[in-house]
């Protein structure tokens, strides 16, 4: 299913707050984290249900004027959660939305107009929450739009010019890197802005738990191990009733960063099982094919005994497998998923604006969750047109910055990006500017 762009334009009305005044309140999933308290905190609650503004309880003593927020609504659209950095939550709505006073970028230059990027569709929640933050923290006469076509297709349409930024779950090599240069005229700027673990996702409702070694995850996916009883599964779950049932394997349909990382992991660790190497375009050994992330959630909620792969922010309710580091079953979480990138190195001979890692797929760390992505967002060093630049700068901007990195952690379960690469990547977004 390919979901259509969605678009945030929104007005906000910053008003103060007594010293002393009680935090406002919202109840919070219990899928959302909570911003590091090291961290500055990424803004009061709003829930956004289709074109309804669910506001939050405001203050005892806040002098409180409206927040209006208007999205295109679409099917299956995510609610968004703790992103608007607002002063006061909406006591009423009555007041026009015209009365609203704009924000302004820091040093006070406003930003208007409009951005294209598309990409990578396990970026999809994140990128909810950094459109909605990024507008009400600089200009709400910023539109910014995203179309999770996947990596594959976002990186093809930033090279032929069609998105002004990408993102992707992994960096450009070869011909593609070529093809960006040429389309950039010189040098891409790539950085790391998303982390996020990998989890793989199963459909068995009597199993609450699951321990997958990394040679019964290639065995399972390379059409080997085709029943959930069979003995290399039953070894690591002895306490587990497995079904005598058919084992479904469902992969992704469309060439995905995803399955670039999920290959990989099956290449560094099972290569004698797993002999396809890595690649975004599933080989053919058989399973049922879904397009996009939330395709193959829906395939394997849809079918019991069926098991895929996907980040895992999408997860929901699906049971998620512990994976064989070591002596150990490790369950993932955006704190095991972000060792694996400190574990691993920066690819060389990319220059200051290629921040692009090779993974260290097949460690034996203690708390290691191996099977993760880093998600990259992709943008040209020099744009033709000024605003390009500036919406492009901007945005990245907000997106590796302790409020954006909060943000996607707490709507999407990613993991912060260190601050060392975040000190790295802001020196490279800052050199992004027009010929």
């Amino acid at each position: 299913m390919h979901w259509p762009v969605h678009s945030w334009v929104v007005h906000v009305v910053h008003t103060s707050r007594p010293s002393g005044s009680r935090t406002d309140t919202c109840h919070r999933s219990r899928h959302v984290h909570l911003a590091r308290p090291d961290r500055t905190p990424a803004v009061s609650s709003v829930a956004v249900v289709a074109n309804t503004d669910l506001l939050c309880t405001p203050s005892e003593g806040n002098e409180v004027k409206s927040t209006s927020l208007r999205r295109a609504a679409a099917p299956g659209a995510l609610a968004l959660s703790a992103v608007l950095a607002v002063s006061a939550c909406s006591a009423s709505n009555e007041e026009d939305d015209d009365a609203a006073n704009t924000a302004s970028v820091e040093g006070g230059d406003e930003l208007s107009g409009t951005l294209n990027g598309g990409g990578a569709s396990s970026q999809e929640a994140a990128m909810e929450a950094w459109r909605a933050g990024f507008q009400e923290a600089t200009n709400p006469d910023v539109t910014v739009n995203y179309d999770p076509v996947g990596s594959g297709g976002g990186r093809e349409q930033f090279i032929s010019g069609g998105f002004t930024f990408a993102g992707s779950d992994s960096y450009l090599e070869g011909e593609e890197l070529a093809g960006a240069e040429e389309r950039c005229g010189g040098t891409v700027v790539e950085i790391p802005s998303y982390i996020s673990p990998i989890a793989v996702i199963y459909n068995l409702p009597d199993v609450d738990t699951l321990n997958l070694a990394p040679e019964v995850v290639a065995g399972i996916f390379a059409g080997e191990i085709t029943a959930w009883d069979d003995p290399a599964i039953a070894e690591d779950n002895p306490d587990a009733e497995l079904p005598d049932l058919e084992i479904n394997p469902v992969h992704r349909s469309d060439e995905s960063g995803t399955t670039g990382n999920f290959t990989s992991y099956m290449d560094a660790t099972a290569s004698d099982v797993w002999t396809f190497g890595e690649t975004e375009v599933w080989p053919d050994v058989g399973g049922e094919a879904a397009a996009q992330t939330s395709g193959v959630v829906s395939a394997v909620e849809g079918g019991e005994g069926s098991v895929g792969y996907a980040d895992a922010s999408q997860a929901g309710e699906l049971g998620t497998a512990a994976i064989g580091v070591g002596e150990e079953f490790v369950e993932y979480s955006p704190e095991a998923a972000a060792a694996v990138v400190d574990a691993s190195e920066q690819v060389e001979g990319r220059g200051d604006t290629g921040l692009v890692y090779d993974l260290a797929r097949d460690t034996t760390e203690e708390g290691v969750y191996p099977i993760v992505l880093v998600s990259y967002h992709i943008a040209c060093l020099e744009y033709e047109e000024e605003l390009d630049a500036e919406l492009t700068r901007a945005f990245l901007t907000y997106v590796i910055s302790p409020a954006g990195q909060d943000a996607a952690a707490e709507n999407a379960g990613s993991a912060p990006i260190s601050d060392t690469i975040q000190e790295q990547a802001q020196a490279a977004v800052d050199q992004i500017t027009a010929g």
